[in-house]
């Protein structure tokens, strides 16, 4: 019989794309792989998967109460089915995890996506920091094995918490999409004019700063895939500027329908503010996304970008984040064509490398050595 690994999660399960390909890598490498994620109101069917998909249903939608409610109720999951090891995804499904883990005498890992007490949300909210820094202090030197999404995240986790930290970085799985682009040219792109930004419609991620960049760009179309907390005022304020005739927002996006909206734009938009060490270290999957699509894209000048660029020199780093800068960026890369063209070229050779395939090589490796001890 396979070994069976469970991994955790507090989203749903649909949009995840980290977690299904880093599913698939562990069923490929045969282990029997469970992933338990949440089933709100809204969520739509999961799609067939080669590995087991749950969902456990909450009354509480959010807040401290849904943190409790959830970390009980998959504790009680944890506890009633037999597992080989237990992976907790970010810092808000490890307790419940690690009590589990050591009832039972299994292993338990912590994969990072990013650094939990170092977001917006707990930033701006000292108590609920000290809360969360609480239990990572408590909790994370005593895991049994730790990975995170890149090499200065890990390196901070590690001297913070002491313990080593191996990096899977979020990259997508390999494709022609890029190629095909590439093959297509500048003048479909040109013509094209969408901006585009995938991913949670949250607080410090510039997205404010770029609706009112429309402003400046009255032949450019921005594309919002996602939503999240600021969802609302998103919508009201891109109506206040007049712009909702040049700002969609596409809500939720299926990642396979979402690799063909990328194919659709002409650039990609990833802008962080600086709110704290989880957005100045990060290195999102949209990063690679644009990349292996083949579009240039605009990062602020933080520290794994600037690394990523220096090596393959596929972005635009920008140190302001404000709407004048933002439009300014846009404008040069649509009118610039020897730049863009580049940049575009440089997307397609580095959609080689930066690909799944070869990422996930880490993986089993990181689980089997777990299994071992």
């Amino acid at each position: 019989m396979p070994q069976r690994i469970i991994l955790t999660v507090t989203n749903d399960l649909v949009y995840d794309q980290r977690m299904q390909r880093i599913c698939g890598s562990l069923s490929r490498a045969g282990y029997e792989v469970w992933l338990v994620g949440r089933l709100r109101p809204q969520s739509p069917p999961l799609a067939p998967a080669d590995w087991r998909q749950v969902r456990l249903r909450c009354y509480f939608e959010s807040g401290k109460l849904f943190y409790l409610e959830y970390n009980l109720r998959l504790l009680f999951f944890l506890l009633t089915h037999t597992f080989a090891a237990l992976s907790a995804v970010d810092l808000d499904t490890l307790l419940p995890c690690f009590v589990a883990a050591r009832l039972k005498r299994k292993p338990c890992l912590y994969d990072a996506h990013e650094y939990f007490t170092e977001v917006p949300e707990v930033v701006r909210r000292p108590l609920v920091k000290k809360i969360w820094e609480w239990l990572a202090r408590l909790l994370i030197p005593r895991v049994d094995a730790a990975y995170t999404v890149g090499e200065g995240l890990g390196k901070l986790l590690s001297q913070r918490y002491g313990k080593p930290f191996a990096v899977v970085r979020n990259v997508p799985m390999g494709g022609e999409g890029g190629r095909e682009r590439g093959r297509e040219g500048g003048r479909e792109r040109s013509q094209s004019r969408i901006v585009l930004y995938q991913g949670a419609l949250n607080e410090g991620r510039g997205l404010e700063q770029a609706i009112e960049a429309m402003q400046y760009l009255p032949d450019v179309r921005l594309w919002l895939a996602g939503e999240g907390d600021l969802s609302d005022s998103l919508r009201q304020l891109s109506l206040r500027l007049g712009l909702d005739d040049r700002v969609r927002f596409l809500g939720f996006v299926r990642p396979d329908e979402l690799k063909k909206l990328t194919l659709q734009a002409s650039i990609g938009l990833n802008l962080l503010e600086n709110k704290g060490l989880s957005y100045y270290y990060s290195l999102a999957n949209k990063a690679f996304d644009y990349i292996q699509a083949g579009i240039p894209s605009i990062h602020m000048d933080f520290p794994e970008y600037r690394v990523l660029n220096l090596q393959y020199d596929v972005f635009v780093l920008i140190d302001e984040l404000n709407p004048e800068k933002i439009a300014e960026t846009i404008r040069l890369l649509l009118t610039d064509t020897a730049l863009y063209g580049r940049l575009q070229s440089n997307c397609i050779k580095a959609g080689d490398i930066l690909a799944w395939e070869r990422e996930e090589a880490t993986l089993p490796g990181i689980y089997a050595d777990l299994l071992k001890r």
